[in-house]
């Protein structure tokens, strides 16, 4: 754990604001503005926990800060630096193997909810998911919508046409791009408006609520409609030992508050990616579809890395391939989400 980490939660404690008998303040901590979709939906859960508690609880949130790191957030939630937090376990470096690697198995989990009920019912299936989570109280669940290409300068009428491009993807795409000949890099997606800007990439995998909050349509000329498909994981987290300083009545208060948090993060990724397709059409940017054989053709090179590193998991002591096979027996022909629990 970061040092300054610490420093800053003793500090944020020495400075708290005294609260009235009988009331828990607890701290939110999100690198996320007020404005922010994923705040918004936040702050739908704080006003319900606040009323539903009936004033017991109260949330002080803070936002746009940097008291929770990307890849540690977890151990720092298990530490105490923040009493809840947003965390991002497909990004630690550590300890998160196969909530990291499940992200491969979403194809045909086109809805938020389908993803949100996929991760559910892999979770509760295998016991892996818990070791993992081990010290934390998930309080959200979060998918998203699904992302396409968007690219620069040049269209993409074809996978083809991958070919030689440099594209900014997250870890769980690399190897697919690769595959299709593309030249695929990960950076911070703070860093693609100015990469696109300067012509460092040729485009980035992004779901089209980037458009108006990254500003997309400002450097992006075309946005091409491949279903990459996207993963649900566990996105809002408490400190377990905090989570269980709290009274019964507490706890149930926020264990309403799940299905509360989740529903505002659902309904905050429509509206952005409905709004930012907006921004695409009014900046201009060219919309165009990818035939039915080359969105087959993805789907298939996506399955086979997900398979690829599920079982690869092996060296971890992890059996993968036991998730992977649920989880694509969990989703139908027709794109529908079943929980079929264990398979094989």
């Amino acid at each position: 754990m970061k040092l300054w980490a610490l420093l800053l939660a003793v500090l944020l404690t020495a400075c708290a604001r005294p609260v009235p008998p009988g009331v828990t303040e607890l701290v939110y901590a999100t690198p996320y503005s007020p404005k922010h979709p994923f705040s918004k939906a936040d702050q739908r859960w704080i006003d319900f926990v606040e009323k539903r508690s009936g004033g017991t609880l109260k949330i002080r949130a803070l936002w746009s800060g940097e008291l929770l790191s990307a890849d540690q957030s977890m151990t720092e939630l298990r530490h105490g630096v923040a009493d809840i937090g947003l965390i991002t376990p497909i990004y630690a470096k550590g300890g998160a193997h196969l909530i990291r690697v499940q992200s491969g198995f979403y194809s045909g989990a086109k809805r938020t909810e389908d993803q949100v009920a996929l991760y559910r019912c892999l979770a509760a299936s295998h016991p892996q998911f818990s070791k993992e989570l081990k010290g934390l109280k998930i309080l959200a669940v979060q998918g998203g919508s699904l992302p396409g290409i968007v690219t620069r300068s040049r269209p993409v009428r074809s996978l083809a046409d991958l070919r030689g491009m440099r594209i900014r993807a997250p870890t769980e795409l690399l190897s697919v791009l690769d595959q299709l000949g593309a030249d695929p890099v990960n950076m911070p997606m703070g860093q693609v408006y100015s990469a696109m800007a300067k012509g460092v990439l040729d485009g980035v995998i992004a779901p089209t609520d980037t458009f108006k909050a990254l500003h997309f349509s400002e450097v992006a000329g075309y946005f091409i409609t491949l279903e990459v498909p996207r993963s649900a994981y566990p996105a809002r987290a408490m400190g377990e030992r905090r989570w269980n300083s709290l009274t019964a009545e507490q706890r149930r208060v926020l264990e309403e508050g799940v299905a509360v948090w989740e529903a505002a993060l659902a309904h905050e990724i429509h509206v952005a990616a409905d709004d930012g397709l907006k921004a695409a059409i009014k900046g201009g940017v060219v919309i165009r579809p990818i035939s039915p054989a080359d969105q087959r053709a993805f789907d298939a090179v996506y399955l086979r890395e997900g398979e690829r590193n599920a079982k690869g998991l092996v060296r971890h002591g992890i059996d993968g391939m036991s998730v992977f096979k649920a989880a694509r027996a969990s989703v139908s022909a027709t794109d529908q989400v079943s929980c079929k629990g264990k398979v094989g």
